[in-house]
């Protein structure tokens, strides 16, 4: 499933948020599992991911080319930390309060798609980050072609 978009929700006393329903709409059960895994992301960020497609990156991280120490410390972090969180039938998940913590995330938040996963952030932090990378953009894109170009093995530089 392709994720895209920028929504901005609420976080409820019971540390509950509604995943867009533009996205819950799109979801299949069958395909992408009745649940999705939250875990620590990069620069304060929770990344959530449907159930299947973690799964898919918890076996293809075997056929990894990182040195076993440095798969061994990501697999450490990455899945001690991470949790399964479903659906309620409000379309809501549960965030765990030691993540919202580690995320230093409040009340308000932003879900942004980004290619296979979401992405939950502080708002304001969110908006500088993106306007940032927006100051950037042709220096990004040019970036992502090479890197592009270099992974399908075509050079690139």
């Amino acid at each position: 499933m392709l994720f895209t978009g920028e929504y901005e929700h609420t976080i409820d006393a019971k540390h509950r948020v509604a995943i867009p329903s533009e996205i819950r709409s799109r979801l299949d059960p069958a395909r992408h599992g009745e649940a999705f895994y939250l875990a620590p992301g990069t620069d304060a960020s929770l990344w959530l991911w449907p159930e299947k497609t973690f799964e898919t990156l918890a076996t293809t991280s075997e056929q990894s080319l990182l040195p076993d120490e440095d798969l061994l410390e990501f697999e450490e972090l990455l899945y001690s930390q991470s949790s399964r969180v479903e659906l309620d039938s409000a379309g809501r998940i549960r965030i765990p309060e030691r993540l919202l913590k580690l995320a230093n995330l409040d009340s308000t938040i932003v879900i942004l798609g980004v290619k296979d996963h979401l992405e939950l952030r502080d708002p304001t932090a969110w908006a500088k980050r993106r306007d940032e990378k927006l100051a950037k953009q042709a220096e990004i894109m040019m970036r992502a072609r090479r890197a592009l170009a270099r992974q399908r093995g075509q050079g690139g530089d």
